[in-house]
């Protein structure tokens, strides 16, 4: 598969940043594979596991007091205008990251543009977003807050909201040691990210695979994966996130129709107003695809086999048999990892200063 706008897939330095204890699927990957898996040599080639332990994140390190306060606003519904939207509304922690629907319900019942994309190990991206507008988790967890059509808050009353909520400062204070006025938009999307970074899912059966055990994937599954690297998806959907680290127009050989391909979504080509990006997409990852029906941009699609006919036709000019589209799917739900256990935070009461919701 050709692609355009190739990035790193992921920055050693952020690997390499991992905290806590050894990645052990990464580096249990380096080990040589057993000879009768050429299969497990060569994806060791183009993907690699999802460590277990989460990176850090350049310039914004992690402590145990701002993933709390991170994990605090992720679940917090009052950085809405409504009080009623928080980042968990789209990005479920029980759904995969994802939420369920093909666009997101936003502020007073509108919908988003385009399809939630997962936040688990969205870390590993390149960069955030369908068109990639965001460089980092840090940034795009302030677009939604301002967007008029998701949480519909302005940027001065995010602080305010937050400001007015009894518990946040000492909150913002152990997060933020030594600063005299912690509370601001910056260190929200600091805590959010960092919190965010923790929403990784290694130990899937592809993980174990890469990590050297021929038995974690059945023979489905490996004829699966050959032929997602013969045929040439692995192109775009390569490296720790099966995807994530490129754009690529959809519809390389053959663009679908409106309803996945809407004419008046041009896609990346909204952000560098450079021609040659129109309706092109960040390839996204395929970690935990499974469960995060509907597919595509649009969300137009809720059937992970019809998802991966429409890709082979599309993006590679191939008509993929239904027992190879069979096993392709049967690859893809290998890598399904272990889900965040991520406990519902108690938040800070609000008190008879807090500004009060808005219509």
């Amino acid at each position: 598969m050709r692609s355009w706008s190739l990035f790193a897939i992921v920055p050693a330095a952020l690997l390499a940043a991992s905290c806590g204890k050894p990645a052990t699927n990464a580096s249990r990957q380096s080990a040589k594979p057993p000879a009768s898996e050429p299969l497990m040599a060569k994806a060791r080639q183009i993907f690699r596991a999802v460590p277990e332990t989460p990176p850090q994140l350049p310039g914004n390190p992690s402590s145990t007091a701002k993933v709390a306060l991170g994990k605090a606003l992720y679940f917090e519904p009052r950085l809405s205008a409504s009080h009623t939207i928080s980042c968990a509304s789209c990005h479920n922690i029980g759904l995969g990251g994802a939420d369920a629907e093909p666009t997101s319900i936003g502020h007073r019942w509108q919908h988003g543009g385009r399809n939630a994309p997962t936040t688990f190990n969205a870390v590993f991206n390149t960069a955030q977003f369908w068109d990639g507008r965001a460089k980092d988790l840090e940034a795009q967890a302030g677009g939604p807050m301002v967007n008029p059509v998701e949480m519909a808050s302005p940027q001065t009353h995010i602080v305010e909201q937050l400001k007015g909520i009894p518990g946040y400062q000492a909150m913002f204070a152990q997060a933020f040691p030594g600063e005299t006025d912690p509370i601001t938009l910056a260190n929200v999307q600091k805590a959010i990210a960092v919190f965010e970074a923790t929403l990784i899912t290694p130990n899937s059966p592809f993980d174990r695979y890469l990590a050297g055990q021929p038995d974690a994937l059945n023979a489905e599954q490996k004829q699966g994966l050959q032929l997602f690297i013969d045929k040439g998806c692995s192109g775009c959907h390569n490296g720790v996130n099966v995807g994530g680290g490129q754009y690529a127009p959809f519809g390389v050989v053959a663009k679908p129709g409106p309803d996945l391909l809407p004419p008046t979504d041009k896609g990346r080509f909204q952000v560098t107003r450079s021609p040659g990006d129109e309706y092109v997409y960040k390839a996204p990852t395929l970690r935990n695809i499974a469960l995060t029906a509907p597919y595509f941009h649009t969300g137009a699609v809720w059937d992970l086999r019809q998802a991966v006919g429409i890709m082979g036709s599309s993006q590679l000019g191939a008509t993929l048999t239904p027992d190879e589209i069979g096993k392709i799917t049967a690859f893809l739900e290998s890598l399904t990892g272990d889900q965040p256990k991520v406990t519902v935070p108690i938040l800070p009461p609000s008190g008879a200063n807090t500004p009060t919701p808005q219509p």
